[in-house]
């Protein structure tokens, strides 16, 4: 009688924890290149200082917990939460508001749940809706594209960022270094036509927002590149973008004062593909399952919509996550899957 081999069910993935954090990291290289060229060295202050405190109280929390500091410090999480916050806060942000933010991912939303792999939330998103709710003149302050900064206003070399965050050199004029976003100029539109709207402010570029079309294709480059590697799946990233391109194409009136953009304007303005490749996917607070995956990321892509449309926050993208981080144990609890050797699927 023949022998049938019969194989493991489970997958095997070579890569620790370390590992894939460090592959995120250099995935988000590009679109980091991208918000440096389009408004200078802002950005890359905010990652370096977000990193600092962001290490910093992490190993303040190991420490006051009793756990091998050296050891957790090691899988880069604390780093990439840094990162993902530096790059989603506004360019030259106050070292006050990095810290601020970097306390409640660091200390509120991850450690106090017991660390990495225990958070119910994003601690990047967290730390994030906590400035805004907080700080919202602050964290509405966005440094305008260089390309449409008069011949006036000179952009601050790296130094010169770095003094400007810490408090030790003023921040450039308002009038001429700052500018509204484009999502937030179209929330506050309620007389132009969008046509009329591009023509007035120079904000809007060909699809999106000016500079924030590279950013977002940025980013599009390392998310695709973690799913070449297959950091994960495809299932939320693409069901966010999908079901925000169809909200906005269903709502879409050709260009009116009521117009929340056509569908690439509202994927290549903000932090919509940067929240999909790199927050939405975060395993620990998201849906388990890949159909659970697909429904919870088409919700954030509802959800931002919504927000954007008829809510009071232009971007939206960390809000939606929360609600959906929320709604993610009873995604699951309906989601299971079969499991292996069962034909029908257990009750939990």
């Amino acid at each position: 009688m023949a022998l049938m081999r019969i194989t493991s069910p489970h997958a095997h993935n070579k890569q620790s924890t370390s590992d894939v954090m460090k592959l995120v990291l250099l995935a988000t290289l590009p679109g980091v290149l991208a918000l440096t060229v389009a408004f200078g060295w802002g950005t890359l202050i905010n990652i370096l200082l977000a990193s600092i405190f962001g290490l910093a109280l992490e190993a303040l929390a190991l420490a006051a917990r009793k756990r091998p500091i050296a050891f957790y410090l090691k899988d880069y999480s604390a780093l990439v939460t840094a990162v993902l916050l530096g790059i989603a806060l506004p360019p030259y942000s106050a070292w006050w508001i990095l810290l601020t933010g970097m306390f409640f991912s660091i200390i509120v939303a991850k450690q106090l749940y017991g660390g990495l792999g225990y958070n119910p939330f994003n601690p990047a998103m967290v730390g994030y809706v906590v400035l805004l709710i907080s700080f919202p003149i602050q964290m509405t302050v966005w440094a305008a594209p260089i390309e449409l900064l008069p011949a006036s206003v000179s952009v601050p070399n790296l130094w010169d960022s770095l003094l400007i965050a810490l408090g030790f050199m003023q921040f450039p004029s308002v009038d001429g270094f700052t500018m509204a976003t484009p999502l937030d100029l179209l929330r506050q539109n309620n007389a132009l036509m969008i046509d009329d709207l591009k023509q007035q402010y120079s904000q809007f570029g060909q699809w999106g927002g000016t500079g924030w079309e590279w950013v977002s294709l940025g980013f599009l480059v390392g998310g695709l590149y973690l799913l070449y590697r297959k950091i994960f799946t495809w299932h939320a990233p693409i069901s966010m973008l999908l079901a925000l391109a169809l909200m906005s194409a269903l709502f879409y009136d050709g260009g009116s004062s009521a117009s929340s953009g056509s569908p690439p304007f509202q994927l290549l303005t903000g932090a919509a593909i940067f929240g999909a490749f790199f927050i939405v996917t975060d395993p620990v607070s998201s849906a388990v399952s890949n159909k659970g995956r697909i429904i919870y990321g088409a919700g954030i892509g509802i959800l931002i919509f919504l927000i954007r449309k008829w809510g009071n926050y232009p971007d939206a993208v960390a809000f939606a996550v929360l609600l959906m981080n929320f709604a993610a144990p009873l995604i699951d609890h309906y989601t299971q899957p079969t499991t292996y050797g069962h034909s029908k699927k257990s009750k939990s």
